[in-house]
């Protein structure tokens, strides 16, 4: 199988870029009347050649000053470069510009055509060749070989494909196992087909019947179905990397598309108006740029108008280079290390070019150390590092395998290894959500951020509340909200009660290592009403008794109430009734013995049995139903079953004896802990 590689042209208008083409391959990529009226290239062209065991597609640029967007689009995913300078003419502006458009596109390979040399005698040759060496020193193109050619004559044609050729084995073909993407550069229709559309395919490959995504420019994206396709003309089952493709699109109104969309692998990328990359200002602009400089963005076959903010300068010189984020006026869909060029705001002037790092970004804020300091992992070398710091950036809203092959630069095999590399040694921990299929991946480091909060949080609270001993879990969520959703942030409760960093349940949780703070005083009333219970156990007092007790801690009764519970001294029944420990578990021992003898027991009963009134028995009975000791029919309660037990709570058929001694780190509960246990 022949190995694809595509080739881009490069040069000043009317330097023979396209007659060159036609020569080598015959075919003429002016296809526009225009073009053929005018004499001059306007927009992209196409060819191919075969060459050995490759074959090389051709994409033909215009020259002229005034198509440099076109240039840019034809430009796009080119392996390597021809540049072209006229033997007639020498080194012109759109050379220079088109070579540093070159370079800062990334292109590695190159070789130069010096064209229309049967127009010229030796010398001017000589001179031109001269005056082409000082044109790329210190450029991708310094040791290229360049190839004196015409294509009236013929001369230097066959030598220029011996060059190409050897050139085609020195590309880097990156893995064919990339999710597929194709920015479109062309669209027309056929008839009895429909839509068409055109472009270089740079990664991936897709298959005739296959669905792939359509970003139609303003941030929607569409499925569609690739109904056939075409390289150079010939109809073919699939595309890939490295190939010029034609795909029909089924049901796609022609109108709809234009160039700057683009196709792909459904889930792979998304449309983003904020990127975040590493810009280089240009050597043919010496003002450089600077901060909040407004600009043309061109990534792929796009051209959007944007805003450029540098973040670690306030200006970048020719030749410097910065972090920044480019703030868009439409989305674009882009890659972590996409190549894209920056033009002045009147597209006159090539300002400079960089490389994505974040696809997908949100704003960051100028010289902020710690995000500045991963965006720089972002350009290790390292597949693993920058999958970390995706997922870094991701925060608690994870990231997904998508998201690793489109702003980590790696392979669909890479990031599944990655992914249980990064697991293995800590780095992502997995958190199963309720809601989702699949397990949410988040950086250690953010997740411990994360908790840290909650923890400060609920710190916060006890210092607010001293009394309380327990914090009510909605009311913590509530304030939590900016964490992430109310699933996600219960799930980071739930680890921390796991790890017993919180103690608590589902309705209300403490710090560990938090005890109620009680003045002088607030002990010696709490030592009061647990005496006072104990003395009385079945008809004890009522909260509001000691309002009058309590004096300037009135406020508090609620709260010492609660401290006391906590210690395992009184027990909840209700919001006005409290027994001691040791009389609820007599009452429990009691109403089991009665109820064991086979026979239900009315509220009347359990009066006389405790030696109560009604109005303390009724309350007592509808407890005991809660905790599932008994199991109410009619007027009569029974003794539960086993598994009524154990489904109301796990509640003992014997008596429980509740410790005496304190318990500071239980935690109460207004549901639970009515039960006691």
């Amino acid at each position: 199988m022949p190995r694809d590689v595509i080739l881009g042209t490069a040069g000043h208008i009317d330097h023979g870029k396209t007659t060159l083409i036609k020569a080598l391959t015959g075919i003429d990529c002016d296809r526009l009347p225009e073009e053929k009226a005018r004499g001059i290239t306007i927009d992209i062209g196409f060819a191919h050649l075969e060459l050995g065991d490759y074959h090389l597609g051709i994409v033909d640029v215009p020259g002229h000053e005034r198509f440099i967007r076109n240039m840019l689009a034809g430009a796009t995913g080119i392996d390597l470069a021809l540049l072209v300078v006229a033997a007639d003419d020498s080194v012109m502006p759109q050379t220079r510009e088109h070579l540093a458009i070159l370079r800062l596109l990334g292109v590695r390979h190159g070789l130069i055509a010096m064209t229309k040399v049967d127009l010229v005698d030796a010398t001017t040759r000589s001179v031109v060749e001269m005056e082409i060496r000082d044109l790329v020193q210190g450029t991708f193109l310094a040791d290229a070989p360049i190839v004196a050619t015409s294509a009236t004559t013929g001369e230097g044609l066959e030598e220029l494909k011996r060059h190409l050729l050897h050139l085609c084995e020195q590309v880097e073909i990156r893995a064919q196992d990339q999710w597929f993407r194709m920015p479109i550069d062309r669209a027309f229709v056929v008839q009895g087909h429909g839509t068409v559309v055109t472009g270089s395919v740079p990664s991936g490959r897709v298959r005739v019947g296959e669905e792939l995504e359509w970003h139609q420019g303003d941030g929607r994206v569409e499925r569609v179905r690739v109904r056939s396709l075409t390289n150079h003309g010939r109809a073919v089952s699939e595309v890939q990397r490295g190939q010029r493709a034609g795909i029909n699109l089924a049901g796609v109104p022609h109108e709809l598309v234009r160039r700057g969309q683009e196709l792909f692998t459904p889930g792979y990328l998304r449309p983003s108006r904020v990127l975040s990359v590493r810009v280089e200002a240009a050597t043919l602009h010496p003002r450089g740029l600077r901060h909040r400089l407004p600009v043309h963005f061109h990534a792929g076959t796009a051209e959007v108008m944007g805003t450029l903010a540098l973040l670690d300068a306030d200006t970048v010189r020719a030749g410097e280079q910065a972090l920044a984020q480019v703030f868009l006026e439409q989305p674009i869909t882009s890659v972590w290390g996409q190549p894209f060029v920056l033009r002045d705001v009147s597209a006159t002037y090539t300002l400079g070019g960089g490389r994505v790092l974040q696809p997908v970004a949100h704003k960051i804020r100028r010289r902020h150390v710690e995000v500045i300091e991963q965006l720089e992992k972002l350009e290790s070398s390292s597949p693993h590092e920058r999958m970390a710091t995706v997922a870094w950036f991701a925060g608690l809203k994870g990231a997904e395998l998508a998201d690793f092959i489109r702003d980590a630069g790696v392979t669909p095999a890479e990031a599944h290894q990655g992914l249980a590399q990064l697991q293995q040694d800590g780095t992502l921990i997995s958190l199963a959500l309720p809601s989702r299929h699949q397990p949410l991946l988040v950086h250690a480091g953010r997740l411990k951020e994360a908790e840290e909060r909650i923890l400060t949080l609920v710190q916060s609270m006890h210092q607010q509340y001293p009394l309380l001993t327990s914090l009510d879990r909605q009311k913590i969520v509530a304030q939590l909200g900016y964490l992430g959703d109310v699933e996600l942030i219960q799930t980071l409760i739930d680890r921390l009660l796991a790890a017993h960093t919180l103690v608590g349940d589902a309705h209300r949780i403490a710090h560990a290592a938090f005890k109620p703070k009680l003045s002088a005083n607030q002990r010696k009333l709490k030592d009061r009403i647990v005496a006072a219970h104990q003395a009385s156990p079945f008809q004890p007092p009522e909260p509001k008794e000691f309002i009058p007790l309590a004096g300037g801690n009135a406020h508090a009764l609620k709260d010492i109430y609660e401290v006391a519970v906590a210690e395992g001294l009184l027990v909840r029944i209700n919001d006005q009734l409290y027994l001691a420990a040791e009389a609820e578990a007599e009452m429990r021992r009691r109403i089991l013995a009665r109820l064991q003898q086979g026979t239900g027991i009315t509220v009347a009963e359990v009066r006389d049995l405790l030696g109560t009134t009604r109005k303390y028995a009724v309350p007592l009975c509808e407890y005991l139903d809660r905790c599932g000791l008994t199991r109410r029919e009619g007027d009569l309660r029974y003794l539960a079953s086993p598994a009524e037990v154990e489904g109301k709570g796990g509640i003992p058929a014997t008596p429980t004896i509740l410790p005496t001694t304190p318990s500071p780190r239980a935690v109460s509960s207004r549901e639970d802990s009515d039960c006691a246990s």
